[in-house]
């Protein structure tokens, strides 16, 4: 079976995604690279477009796409608690037909509201997958712990591991993969140079091969999803050369 390419509407640029009319508008691209599905992000979506997910879901359907939907929010907020607004951020994938809901992990630090959280995926039906960000919140160590405190108490969550976020938060990628691969549902794919005094997520071609060691260490049966600028005079022809490129390594 082939392996799943989804391509991150960011990818794009939210300038000109919302030149080209919103990211409804970058599915013909994406459908016609031969990738297998989007990932719609909340951040970049309208009020208006927030109440109509369920045209959206078709409209992605009709180009034969899957969908993820990412939200930028944490799991757990400052006091420790889980998120309240997740109920409703489940229900908003649900109505985009998503195969999951991404957030980060967010102040992570105990489990004893983990059977609340595990009642609200039964109730949603739906897949969450948990990204280590570019926040404190998001380093290998809170990560180990949710990931551990996951399995101990049996709860179907799977993590995204963003590529280049780990250097934005001073950890090792390779580390993190070595000790999280077993846990990974998703990858963001992304290669990272230096800039100024952080980093810049480029086309892991326009970098050294470090990008490609890494991901060979990460799951190869999980989504891959495209999360580097995709920029160029035809853009069908840029995201088609990665997401090729992404199926093939």
């Amino acid at each position: 079976m082939k392996r799943k390419i989804m391509v991150v509407t960011a990818a794009y640029g939210y300038d000109q995604v919302r030149a080209a009319g919103g990211q409804t508008a970058m599915l013909p691209i994406i459908a016609e690279a031969g990738a297998d599905g989007v990932e719609i992000r909340r951040e970049m979506l309208s009020d208006a477009e927030l109440k109509t997910l369920p045209t959206m879901a078709s409209a992605i359907e009709i180009f034969g796409l899957l969908a993820c939907y990412s939200a930028p929010e944490p799991l757990f907020v400052e006091d420790g608690n889980l998120n309240p607004r997740l109920p409703a951020l489940l229900q908003e994938a649900q109505a985009l037909q998503a195969l999951w809901l991404k957030v980060s992990l967010g102040h992570f630090s105990h489990s004893k509201q983990f059977d609340t959280l595990r009642e609200w995926l039964d109730n949603s039906g739906m897949e969450l997958v948990v990204e280590n960000d570019q926040t404190p919140c998001g380093r290998l160590q809170p990560m180990l712990r949710f990931r551990d405190a996951c399995q101990t108490q049996d709860l179907p969550i799977s993590l995204t591991f963003d590529m280049g976020n780990w250097l934005w938060v001073g950890d090792s990628p390779e580390d993190a993969a070595q000790q999280l691969a077993s846990a990974v549902g998703y990858i963001h794919v992304k290669a990272a140079t230096p800039h100024h005094d952080s980093y810049r997520a480029v086309p892991p071609d326009a970098a050294d091969s470090r990008w490609l060691a890494l991901l060979n260490t990460l799951p190869n049966d999980v989504p891959r999803g495209i999360e580097f600028p995709l920029e160029g005079q035809d853009l069908t022809a840029v995201t088609r050369h990665y997401v090729e490129l992404l199926r093939k390594e």
